[in-house]
């Protein structure tokens, strides 16, 4: 899989995703509303061709998108 093309707003979802962080909370951080949280977790799921959260999180580590994480 080729490293898909992330905007700095994905980019800072997918990060605050990896934290755990809810839609709400997200949106909270970013100043964004929730529906737009939604939009861009959609934008993720579709690039890194993921069905979910822990799919996505996880693939992105593997990408080198994120860095891998100790358990908290």
């Amino acid at each position: 899989m080729t490293i898909p093309r992330l905007t700095n707003r994905e980019a800072g979802v997918l990060d605050l995703l990896a934290d755990g962080l809810t839609a709400a909370a997200i949106g909270r951080r970013l100043g964004i509303s929730v529906r737009t949280v939604h939009r861009h977790q959609g934008n993720l799921y579709r690039k890194l061709r993921a069905s979910d959260r822990l799919v996505a999180v996880l693939r992105a580590q593997h990408l080198g998108l994120l860095e891998t994480r100790a358990p908290r």
